[in-house]
């Protein structure tokens, strides 16, 4: 892309119209001299920019966009963004408040342009996952070289730039909490767009990523916690908005919330979370950071309810605390574990505070406190971190700097006494002293604090070794060794406290879904949690972005799928709330058009279908192989807009059956059923698996004479 123009040009204007709406007082006002700002601005050919450069990677559309062509007659919002980033998530609630008030047929278009951070976020793959766990709706580019932000001269993420209808440079915002600029930045430039006639109302091609996901028992799961005396395991099912409470031999006991997201406390029918990420359980307490609520959630799984103990409901910008936990504004908490404090034994749930940066305390109601603490049962309050974006290690717990931590494990046995820290921006490992507080490195990053993009993948000793945006740590007492999810570089890591030397336990380094005897062949997917269970026997991680839990073996060195009780599946995968659409099929679907069948008003359609995998594979039993049956177009043919079932085995055809309506509609020709499959199988060494889908379309010819019993009609199809 030739720039003409960045957004240096643009700053001094801008400062200039800054300073007077700091001093002006009244709304109409500052839409005014908005107004008056874009009659100076709009016709400057130094402030155009080039298009988008051909051959990038685009989501969320048919295809490219152009600013020449599809973006075209209308503003447009360029959201820079790079999808680790604290920042840029929290301004998402932003973009999509704008996206409601103003559609694209108003005039408005937002573009994500993903600039990554790590080498991993460059590959669009891992972007597709980004943009689905975060339910981004609009179009994104992969700007993987970072051309276009190079050539804007844009500096740091997020970064909005709003564009007029010609492809010209209008505004900037830089960093999050701009909601009230944005918002009238935006609408007095549609206004004014609007009044030139130079808005168009047309559609923008766009595909969502979203139509075209089949169910799934998980949702990118985030966070894993074991119980070892109950035998159960928490796992926090983000993109469904639950939490499911599963004994370890994977019977599901419990699922509180989901599957679309809300903040309501209550019994398990009524509470919703959004995006819970750290879950700790114990005994009948599950504790939980609802991160995109900012509140720290309890469960009691005795008494069926769920409560508010930490968080307003909004994001908090306090960076000290110090108030009762439901006063107490938080944000995004990423992590908790249950553990103690002043030689307390669970007495404090520790919170990595990934929005401001810090590790929080929040001293129990029931807890009990230490003798001369200054602290009351309930409070919430920062422990460490100065809430700087650091990577800071220091002797005085508030003057160190941490950046986005994201995973806690608890070692309170001496000689260790401390909580472990994986501080994902920063690609370290840091220890906090529960004694005095001391923050030290352990392993990953460099000693520069200021320096954040010290990444990489290094097995080796402090500083030596390498990580690249690690999310969960978990503690083995029994063998005295540390546990890492080293989600970017899509591995499990070992990490001994005494020697600090880190090596690489699981994974190949590259992104999959491989399980079976072999550690070093197996394959993860920017794994987000771990935990250790079984004493230490047993690793479970959740492996983020192929929507599983699974199960490390430390004995036999083998990996398998935790597998969860698949007749509790309507119970945990999404629901639609409306009218709803089988999930799109993808490109690579088999296709077949079936012979037309003969059905007449009230009959039973019986569709025996025969499926055959390929010799050597096995069905992933515990991977949500399914089936939906629809009639896009002619949903009165169903009772529901879509039926679905599970396929568990395939050694007999599946009996899928559609009673018609007892009146059928004169005015529809040529109706059709189509019957989608999505199969998960593994190969029987288990050293690969894949999921493959197919259609089968069934026309139906509505005979007026009436019928009794059933028409069955035979499919089969071989992967």
């Amino acid at each position: 892309m030739a720039s003409r123009c960045s957004l240096s040009l643009l700053f001094p204007i801008q400062s200039q119209l800054e300073c007077a709406l700091d001093e002006a007082t009244t709304q109409q006002e500052k839409e005014n001299l908005v107004y008056q700002y874009l009659t100076k601005v709009d016709g400057r050919e130094d402030l155009k920019i080039s298009d988008f450069q051909t051959g990038l990677e685009w989501i969320n559309t048919e295809g490219t966009l152009s600013l020449n062509k599809e973006l075209a007659g209308k503003v447009v919002l360029l959201d820079f963004f790079t999808y680790c980033c604290i920042n840029c998530m929290h301004i998402l609630p932003d973009l999509h408040q704008l996206e409601k008030k103003h559609s694209v047929k108003d005039g408005l278009v937002i573009v994500g342009v993903h600039s990554a951070k790590f080498p991993n976020e460059k590959v669009v793959d891992n972007i597709r996952s980004a943009v689905l766990r975060y339910n981004i709706c609009h179009p994104v580019v992969n700007d993987s070289e970072a051309c276009l932000w190079h050539e804007l001269e844009v500096s740091c993420w997020p970064t909005l730039v709003l564009l007029g209808p010609r492809g010209n440079l209008l505004f900037s915002l830089v960093g999050e909490g701009h909601l009230d600029r944005l918002t009238l930045f935006t609408a007095t430039a549609l206004h004014y767009y609007r009044e030139q006639g130079l808005l168009t109302a047309h559609e923008v091609p766009l595909k969502l990523l979203r139509d075209s996901l089949p169910p799934s028992i998980l949702s990118f799961p985030g966070k894993v916690a074991v119980d070892d005396s109950k035998k159960r395991l928490a796992i926090a099912d983000t993109g469904h908005h639950q939490i499911l409470v599963v004994s370890t031999n994977g019977d599901l006991l419990h699922v509180i919330g989901g599957p679309d997201h809300g903040r309501q406390d209550g019994d398990f029918a009524e509470a919703s979370f959004n995006s819970p990420q750290g879950v700790a359980i114990k005994g009948d307490t599950v504790y939980v950071a609802d991160t995109k609520n900012h509140l720290i959630r309890k469960i009691d799984l005795l008494e069926g309810r769920v409560s508010t103990i930490a968080g307003v409901g909004t994001q908090g910008t306090d960076k000290d605390g110090g108030a009762t936990g439901p006063q107490q504004p938080i944000s995004s908490p990423w992590d908790v574990t249950l553990g103690t404090a002043g030689g307390v034994e669970d007495n404090v749930l520790w919170i990595a505070m990934a929005g401001t940066h810090q590790i929080w305390a929040l001293f129990l109601a029931d807890g009990k406190l230490p003798k001369g603490s200054e602290s009351k049962a309930g409070t919430c309050l920062r422990w460490a971190g100065s809430g700087s974006e650091e990577n800071r290690n220091n002797s005085y717990p508030r003057k160190a700097g941490f950046a986005q931590p994201s995973g806690l494990a608890l070692a309170p046995e001496q000689p260790w006494s401390c909580l472990y820290v994986a501080d994902s921006e920063s690609s370290t490992i840091r220890t906090l002293a529960l004694k005095d507080g001391a923050v030290k490195l352990l392993v990953g990053g460099e000693r520069d604090p200021t320096n954040l993009f010290a990444f990489g993948d290094v097995d080796g000793k402090g500083v030596d070794a390498k990580l690249q945006h690690p999310l969960g740590v978990a503690w083995a007492p029994e063998q005295s060794l540390l546990y890492v999810a080293d989600s970017y570089n899509h591995k499990i890591k070992l990490v001994d406290p005494k020697t600090k030397q880190c090596s690489t336990l699981a994974g190949t380094g590259e992104a999959g879904n491989t399980i079976g005897p072999d550690f070093n062949r197996s394959c993860f997917n920017e794994p987000g949690g771990i935990c250790a269970g079984d004493g230490g026997k047993l690793l479970y991680v959740a492996d983020t972005n192929n929507h599983q839990v699974k199960v490390l073996d430390l004995a036999s060195k083998t990996i398998s799928l935790f597998s969860i009780a698949l007749d509790c599946m309507d119970t945990v995968a999404s629901k639609p709330s409306g009218p709803a659409k089988a999930p799109t099929l993808p490109k690579s679907a088999a296709r077949k058009e079936m012979p037309p069948v003969a059905v007449s008003a009230g009959q039973t359609l019986i569709m025996s279908l025969t499926l055959s995998l390929p010799e050597g594979t096995k069905l992933t039993k515990e991977a949500p192989s399914c089936w939906a049956l629809s009639a896009e177009g002619n949903e009165w043919l169903l009772e529901s807009y879509v039926i679905t079932g599970n396929i568990v085995d395939l050694s007999k055809p599946l009996s899928i059956s559609a009673k018609l309506p007892a009146a059928m509609k004169d005015s529809i020709s040529n109706p059709s059923l189509t019957l989608g499959v999505w199969v998960y199988y593994c190969m029987e060494t288990g050293e690969a698996c894949t999921m493959k889908a197919a259609s089968f379309t069934q026309p139906l010819e509505i005979s007026a004479n009436p019928r009794e019993g059933e028409v069955t009609v035979a499919l089969a199809h071989t992967f």
